[in-house]
């Protein structure tokens, strides 16, 4: 294979990259003989007995694994994780060449068996190579965040995360937004719709509160526009449902189901068509007020 790599060639890389493997190995090799020497310094404590607390790490545990750290030059918290992974991963479940790093990310998998299979079996690798673990492949299987997204979900998460902030966030979804396709795929969804239509009227509410003298005509124009959400809105649900039953329906033909599961889409449908009896009412007859059988059957408690 030719071509560059950075500043080497292709084939000076693939010797870097078998020089780094075995320097990592080497480097896993002294985490775990220090994981488990603080093992044998003081070995892991189950929780409850004498440590009803749940937690390991008594004071006389701290304070010998926090001496050896010293001793030998490193810091407490990294020759107590050292520890706690050679605790998770018996010797002969180890594997050479994953390195510890990757241990200690798949130690948090609860289940032992689980975990100990989980080390001999990586995912495929993305370009084609050997399957090989890396950070994100085990961050994966063990549901963390990953460094570097790629599935659509991931990518959401990582933008959450930047935009945690109401102001970074409002910036982002005002720049998305003024992407045609985004800002018609965002308005599909119910729920955003709603949340952009009340905060136009909120503005409109302000401004109407600022402006006294044109309070009638502009009130007035508020409840046109509710008027108008609302119809959009209650169409939107009709369809919605008829569009769903009409992709789901035609494939439940065969479909087994037991009385328990017949059950509980009878009551869900007497509940659809409570609901649509109640909006019924609302737009004929300007009923909105709901009985008390009504709300128990709405809620899921009804008879």
């Amino acid at each position: 294979m030719t071509g560059m790599v950075g500043s080497v060639t292709r084939q000076r890389y693939d010797e870097l990259v078998k020089l780094g493997r075995d320097w990592v190995e080497t480097m896993s090799s002294v985490q775990w003989q220090l994981g488990d020497a603080g093992l044998e310094i003081e070995p892991m404590r189950s929780y409850g007995g004498t440590n009803p607390s749940g937690s390991e790490e008594l004071f006389t545990v701290s304070e010998a694994i926090r001496m050896f750290a010293e001793d030998v030059g490193l810091v407490y918290s990294t020759v107590r994780d050292y520890r706690w992974v050679a605790s998770r991963w018996p010797k002969e479940h180890r594997r050479a060449d994953v390195s510890h790093t990757i241990h200690k990310i798949l130690a948090s998998i609860p289940d032992e068996q689980e975990r100990f299979e989980a080390v001999n079996n990586p995912p495929a690798n993305p370009r084609g190579r050997p399957a090989r673990w890396t950070h994100d492949s085990a961050k994966r299987i063990v549901g963390w965040k990953v460094d570097t997204p790629e599935s659509v979900q991931e990518k959401v998460d990582a933008i959450h995360d930047l935009a945690a902030d109401d102001q970074v966030a409002a910036r982002v979804a005002t720049d998305f937004l003024r992407r045609p396709a985004v800002a018609s795929k965002a308005m599909a969804d119910g729920t955003a719709r709603h949340a952009v239509n009340e905060a136009q009227f909120d503005q409109f509410r302000q401004q109407v509160q600022y402006g006294q003298e044109e309070a009638a005509p502009q009130l007035d124009q508020l409840r046109r526009m509710e008027h108008i959400t609302q119809f959009m809105d209650l169409v939107a649900v009709c369809t919605q449902f008829t569009v769903t039953a009409g992709r789901i329906v035609p494939n439940l033909r065969g479909e087994p189901y037991d009385d328990a599961e017949r059950e509980t889409i009878l009551r869900g449908l007497a509940r659809v068509r409570a609901s649509a009896d109640w909006i019924e009412n609302a737009v004929t007859r300007g009923e909105v007020d709901l009985d008390e059988q009504l709300q128990k059957l709405l809620k899921g408690s009804g008879e």
